[in-house]
């Protein structure tokens, strides 16, 4: 029995063995089957799996062709800021001296210039100094009428030389006084012609004027009658803002600070006036990267003749970095985004079968794109048109 066994299993063994020999044969058979037919396939109906498009001649006729070329680049950096005031020429305008506001003559927005009188004020350290000065000038004419007197008194033996060289001092110290509150008055802004009719008149006025100290723009005002002001506390009753200049301030980001410069040229775009490009340069770099944020101040004082702009505005800005690069390019409308995100256009040699091709580009500008790999100078693209050929890709025969 157990040789019997031993018969039946070594039996059926052999018989597994040949099945599976003959399963690896008809396999082998059927991979070189395969791999002549491929290789006996014609090379039309290879192409046809390329990406290729072909046209009619009232179909081509509706695209746009050209040869590839090259042209310059700038190299550009690009950002977003808010427009301020230049505040190098952005005063606070107190007056010097404490007093109550009587009147003030300008309102919000108003245009003023330099020597303007913004506001007037009741000040009683001007009353003081006008009052110093009628005394002192009071005890000069006192003093020169005595030397006068002890001088003729002198002639005719009626005085002593001492009592003629103590009225010359007095006389001398009388004129220091009086020249020193002169001073003092013109320190309130007093003119000479005012300081003489104080005098002529004998009449102290204590409205203290307070001009405007530049040309510019009333962009603040806490100034009302009967408002104590004090020099230097806030609110300046006036500020005023030299506007045919404003900065735009700019947060970078940090890896494009090192590219920035002072004196570069920077054209800034703001969205209430789109078509117009404001110039300006760089005038400041911040000295810090900000360790939130990881950006790094750029500021540019923007020239603005026509006082278009306003404090607060939002703003973008262009910069030229560098020299131009000479590149390859095509049209922007040459050029096609596919749906995984790669760029595309379509070759041709014939202007009606038309290739896509996958190529990598850099920069645009002026209707331009720049092409940096998959395509030589001189071949022949698409240079409007290409999205028609996509879709007409992408449905086939129905497109």
């Amino acid at each position: 029995m157990v040789f019997l066994a031993l018969i039946v299993i070594g039996g059926a063994a052999l018989l597994w063995s040949k099945g599976f020999i003959g399963l690896a044969d008809v396999q082998a058979q059927r991979k070189e089957r395969i791999a002549s037919t491929a290789a006996d396939q014609p090379a039309s109906d290879k192409a046809a799996d390329l990406p290729i498009v072909d046209l009619s001649d009232k179909q081509a006729g509706s695209l746009k062709i050209g040869p590839v070329g090259t042209r310059q680049f700038a190299i550009l950096k690009t950002s977003v800021g808010t427009i301020g005031f230049n505040e190098n020429m952005l005063v606070q305008v107190f007056s010097q001296y404490p007093g109550k506001i009587l009147k003030a003559f300008f309102n919000l927005g108003d245009e003023v210039k330099q020597g303007d009188i913004l506001f007037t004020i009741d000040s009683p350290d001007l009353l003081q100094a006008e009052s110093n000065l009628l005394a002192t000038g009071g005890v000069l004419e006192l003093q020169k009428r005595a030397l006068a007197r002890v001088t003729t008194l002198l002639k005719s033996g009626g005085s002593s030389q001492k009592d003629v060289d103590q009225s010359t001092s007095d006389e001398q110290t009388a004129e220091g006084n009086f020249k020193a509150a002169i001073n003092a008055v013109r320190i309130f802004g007093k003119t000479d012609a005012e300081i003489d009719q104080i005098l002529a008149q004998r009449k102290v006025d204590s409205t203290l004027l307070v001009p405007s100290p530049l040309t510019g723009k009333v962009v603040a005002r806490n100034a009302a009658p009967g408002f104590l002001t004090q020099p230097g506390n806030a609110p300046a009753p006036f500020l005023v803002a030299d506007v045919s200049t404003m900065w735009m301030l700019a947060n970078v980001i940090e890896t494009d600070a090192p590219a920035y410069r002072l004196g570069q040229e920077v054209e800034v775009r703001v969205p209430a006036y789109p078509d117009t490009v404001f110039k300006g340069h760089v005038t400041n770099l911040g000295a810090m990267i900000d360790p939130n944020s990881h950006r790094q101040l750029v500021r540019s004082e923007i020239d603005d003749p026509r006082h278009l702009l306003r404090s607060g505005m939002f703003a973008s800005f262009v910069i030229r970095v560098g020299d131009p690069v000479s590149s390859l390019a095509v049209p922007a409308e040459g050029v096609v985004r596919e749906g995984d995100g790669t760029m595309t256009v379509w070759v041709t040699t014939d202007s009606h079968r038309f290739t896509k091709r996958t190529v990598k580009t850099g920069l645009q500008q002026d209707g331009w794109t720049q092409i940096l790999e998959g395509l030589q100078p001189g071949e022949t693209v698409v240079t409007d048109g290409a999205v028609f050929l996509s879709n007409k890709l992408l449905l086939g025969d129905a497109g």
